[in-house]
């Protein structure tokens, strides 16, 4: 392998190392610790952050156009101009040569149009600032404070569902579906964005940086919620939609159920998600409340998903229901032609439409949505109530304050010993330890760069590993450095000792790493939390040591020797 190949190899390596590595340099040091944390935000708090940007932008416009219509715009509201711009091109009017507050103002239709563009402006922002934030490290809950959960699920609550022993598949569907379905509650208590997985066949972990509520944690966690078909009441709606329409604010809970609401029905709340994904008040609905009678559970529902009507390519959703389901539904919708239908997850009409006719084969088609709400409908009956029920194994709280207390102790225990090695390899091997430091920096390098692509989370324990690679990575060079000094004293030249040096010494480096990568490999499929992060960290940290000890260091002795053509090593005193 020529010398020329394996520098562009290494240029290259680093060069993507340096784009993988890139968003947390930029997370940890360039972004402000405000936009990391409203980066962590909820929707709800991201919403509330969004639209109270805009008002204040909107009052500074005014006062502007009050005061100095005719200044150039300022700088901090140009990104309105783009809109603007556009709209004046929609309108065939010739766009201002200079952006005035007045000529930016003219470029919106009302003011609701400039305020929706302003808060679009920061919920966008968000958006990105949660991009690079999902390409980052993480810090661990030891490192940033916060709540851990682990969640097992319960095999015989499965079995009780389907009336028999669950298969692996329909258990691994099932947890993959309380997954989703814990995500999508996350939102709705306001919490800030947790990181959610899957552990084994049976666990799942919740980490919530910055939250010490174990209540308010619980109140997410161990919801079963419920999901229900119900017939809906259309005359009885339609009055409570003449009703809300000439009462202003208009609600059952303030103003009581109207006496033309019949019997044995409800009043529930028809919602629609924003841009945001937050659920949003529509109308209220009135629907027939015995699910028995005038209604399907949605725990017959074994397939949803997203489909296209093939004479018009609109979105559709479809869904499957089992053999008991499938017959239910027959009656419901032959007894029914003619009503609505609504989907009720947790008390809100997510979704309604008319029956056209009896559906007996239990494939069920709804239409009439966008992308978007098709989307999510399917996605409210693949996961509206969990499939199954969920055990708490450990929940454990660390404070901020630990965990900034743990990232100094950390980060003062990699620098340390980061030094110490670098000035012994310097004092003991003169040059050849300048070398080796580089190689110890550029390891370094690999490992982050490595843990960043898969989004691997850093904590004491991972920093720990981190810590025993350098060691090892230091040990692989002085393995190498000794073999070239023994070569060296018999006499050979610089090249022939290098060539030596490494070829005695690569099998040795080999054996000591591999073993130690297997039992790291090891380590990180049998165990779990703070153990499975130590192994991970270590099994990428030889990996890497491998490749800077054996390839670049290689590479770096060889451009010595034979590109400078340096006929003595700087490896020892007295050589």
């Amino acid at each position: 392998m020529s010398k020329r190949f394996r520098f562009l190899t290494v240029l290259v390596l680093v060069i993507i190392g340096g784009v993988f590595i890139w968003p947390t340099i930029n997370w940890y040091f360039l972004v402000s610790p405000q936009d990391q944390e409203l980066a962590r935000s909820s929707r709800v708090q991201v919403r509330d952050y969004a639209q109270d940007q805009a008002r204040e932008v909107i009052l500074e416009l005014r006062r502007l156009s009050r005061t100095s219509p005719d200044a150039p715009l300022p700088d901090e509201f140009s990104f309105l101009i783009d809109t603007a711009r556009a709209n004046y091109r929609l309108e065939g009017r010739s766009t201002p040569s200079t952006w005035t507050v007045a000529a930016v103002l003219s470029g919106f239709r009302s003011e609701r149009e400039a305020f929706e563009a302003v808060e679009s402006f920061h919920r966008d922002r968000v958006q990105q600032l949660r991009g690079v934030r999902e390409r980052i490290i993480e810090l661990g809950l030891d490192l940033s404070g916060g709540v851990n959960v682990v969640l097992e699920a319960d095999r015989q609550s499965l079995a009780q569902r389907l009336g028999q022993e669950p298969t692996q598949a329909e258990m691994d569907e099932a947890v993959n579906l309380a997954l989703e379905i814990l995500s999508n509650r996350i939102d709705r208590f306001g919490i800030t964005e947790p990181q959610i997985r899957r552990m084994d066949q049976a666990r799942i972990s919740i980490e919530i940086p910055g939250d010490d509520d174990r209540e308010r944690v619980n109140s997410f966690l161990m919801g079963r919620g419920s999901l229900n078909f119900h017939i809906v009441d259309d005359e009885a709606t339609s009055r409570l939609a003449q009703l809300q329409s000439q009462v202003a604010g208009w609600s059952p809970e303030v103003d009581g159920i109207p006496d033309f609401v019949p019997v044995g029905t409800r009043i529930v709340e028809f919602v629609s998600r924003d841009a945001y994904g937050i659920d949003q008040f529509v109308r209220y609905i009135v629907i027939r409340e015995d699910v028995r009678e005038h209604g399907l559970p949605g725990q017959h529902i074994t397939e949803a998903q997203v489909g296209r009507d093939p004479l018009t390519g609109r979105p559709l959703v479809n869904f499957v229901l089992d053999a008991q389901g499938a017959s239910l539904f027959s009656v419901l919708t032959r007894d029914n032609v003619g009503s609505s239908m609504a989907i009720v997850m947790d008390d809100r009409v997510r979704a309604y439409a008319t029956i056209q006719e009896e559906i007996p084969t239990g494939q069920v088609r709804i239409s009439g949505f966008d992308q978007d709400q098709a989307q999510n409908i399917a996605r409210v009956l693949r996961t509206a109530a969990l499939p199954i029920d969920l055990t708490v194994l450990n929940q454990t709280t660390v404070g901020a304050a630990l965990g900034a207390q743990a990232i100094e102790t950390g980060l003062r225990a990699i620098i340390l010993g980061f030094a110490l090695v670098m000035v012994f390899m310097i004092v003991y091997y003169k040059s050849a330890g300048i070398l080796a430091d580089l190689i110890l920096v550029l390891n370094l390098f690999f490992i982050v760069a490595i843990l960043s692509v898969f989004n691997l989370t850093l904590t004491l324990t991972s920093i720990a590993g981190l810590i025993l690679t350098v060691g090892m990575a230091v040990d692989a060079n002085v393995i190498i450095f000794e073999r070239i000094k023994e070569e060296y004293r018999l006499g050979k030249s610089a090249s022939a000792s290098v060539r030596a040096g490494f070829e005695k010494a690569f099998w040795t480096v080999m054996d000591a790493n591999i073993t130690t990568f297997i039992a790291a490999v090891f380590l990180s499929q049998l165990g779990s939390g703070p153990i499975q992060g130590f192994a991970v960290t270590l099994a990428v940290g030889i990996v890497c040591s491998m490749f800077t000890a054996l390839f670049v260091s290689r590479l770096i002795f060889d451009f010595s020797t034979d590109v400078l053509r340096r006929s003595k090593l700087s490896i020892a005193w007295g050589l």
